[in-house]
């Protein structure tokens, strides 16, 4: 499957199954205009004296002899691949809403507020021993694993926090494990004290900000931008760790573009501006009708981001020389089947976005039951078993998007949520276009 783009005066053509990308000639552009509808699905080229006597005589006969070395390398048209994720029932990273509470009330918020519609609570350092101890027994051989302090607000309950990072570096050493921990905070309860702590013990951390003040206060409640920002400046000054600034956009503000750039010009270079995920009742909700306004800021973004060199924006990082094995673009995110969610009370979730859904309850830590049906279910829902997602061209690079957003909107975990898969299709065109830019200079 070949997909043609042009954006930002570049024709680009992307090999779906082989992964390659190639910048084109107007000619060869056209020329593979033509030839593209029929040969999209694992055809061949024609022959050169097929197209010889085409407008464009000689320039075009040697458009096609470029298309032709590409396709006999493997890189055009190549065969779809034929390959199956195989069900991966051994889990490594694990979220622990050690929060289920939080001192603010943004009003996108997909978890109620932070209490995930389940009402307020914090979860104990035993449970979290609990957590670790599932972990432990659940991950086989896997040597490195992921575990996500999540809320709410986790650093209402960092006592705990500090408790389990602990108890952690404790039983990695007995089972032969490494653990890297993540956190993520909006920021208001930061200080010299538990900044130190965070750079010190937390892999990555995750820094919640929607951009411009007047757009983050609209969200969070006025003040809450003066509140963090500094906080966030100190952290990152003293950090050489990784870490990114995460914001949500909303149909309030379909020009983040300029929120993208006001964190940049705050000296942060790792930024992640996403799209809120609300009922579309929601008046923050995004919409079909509002695509081409979004499509159009992810391509100003793109051009920004060519211009200035000086930030990374987490969608438009695409790793073509070295990106995932095909077995991860192929599963997805994992979540169910590698990934689970741990709530206050010790039960499990195939993911954060999933607890609350009472009918994908998987367990519970404290009296070890765990419904591996569910597991299998999450391992088996992939690129290769969601219809919809068979005959796209960006399949490779989303793993047939997110299971929660598609269960919220279709009340399947195998029916994609199409607006998210609109999104993701322009972001990777813009990512590409982004690759083809800087690989002229």
């Amino acid at each position: 499957m070949v997909h043609l783009f042009s954006l930002n005066g570049y024709n680009i053509a992307l090999d779906s199954a082989s992964g390659a990308v190639h910048a084109l000639s107007d000619v060869c552009y056209t020329l593979l205009l033509r030839l593209n509808p029929p040969t999209a699905c694992g055809g061949s080229l024609p022959q050169r004296q097929q197209v010889g006597d085409c407008k464009g005589g000689k320039e075009e006969q040697e458009a096609h002899d470029e298309l032709m070395e590409l396709y006999n390398e493997g890189l055009l048209f190549s065969e779809d691949i034929n390959v199956a994720a195989i069900p991966n029932t051994i889990i490594k990273s694990m979220c622990l809403h050690i929060s289920h509470d939080c001192n603010l009330r943004c009003k996108y918020c997909f978890a109620g507020t932070g209490d995930f519609n389940h009402g307020r609570s914090l979860m104990s350092y035993e449970t979290g021993k609990k957590a670790i101890d599932f972990l432990m027994r659940k991950s086989g051989k896997i040597h490195n694993l992921e575990i996500d302090f999540f809320g709410g607000e986790p650093m209402m309950n960092f006592d705990v926090v500090k408790q389990i990072v602990e108890y952690g570096r404790e039983v990695e050493k007995v089972y032969n494990k490494n653990i890297r921990f993540t956190l993520t905070t909006n920021g208001t309860l930061l200080n010299d004290e538990n900044i130190d702590y965070i750079n010190e013990n937390i892999s990555n951390i995750v820094l919640s900000l929607d951009g411009r003040k007047t757009v983050n206060d609209s969200m969070r409640g006025n003040g809450t931008y003066d509140r963090i920002l500094n906080n966030y400046k100190k952290l990152v000054d003293k950090r050489d760790k990784d870490y990114y600034i995460r914001g949500t956009f909303t149909r309030n503000n379909l020009d983040f573009t300029d929120d993208v750039l006001h964190i940049a010009e705050q000296g942060f270079e790792q930024i992640s501006v996403e799209p809120v995920v609300l009922d579309y009742d929601s008046e923050y909700s995004l919409r079909k009708e509002d695509l081409p306004k979004i499509f159009a800021e992810y391509e100003k973004l793109a051009l920004e981001i060519i211009e200035k060199q000086s930030f990374n924006f987490f969608h438009f990082m695409i790793d073509l020389d070295a990106g995932p094995c095909l077995y991860k673009r192929v599963k997805g995110c994992g979540s169910g089947s590698e990934y689970v969610a741990v709530t206050p009370d010790g039960d499990i979730y195939p993911c954060h976005q999933f607890v609350g859904y009472n009918e994908y309850k998987m367990g519970n830590v404290w009296t070890d039951e765990f419904d591996t049906t569910i597991q299998k279910t999450f391992a088996n829902n992939n690129i290769t078993t969601i219809d919809e997602c068979s005959e796209c061209w960006a399949k490779y690079y989303c793993g047939g998007g997110c299971a929660a957003n598609n269960y919220k909107f279709n009340q399947k975990i195998n029916v994609p949520y199409h607006l998210a898969c609109e999104l993701e299709k322009k972001r990777v065109e813009c990512a590409l276009m982004i690759k083809a830019a800087l690989a002229e200079e």
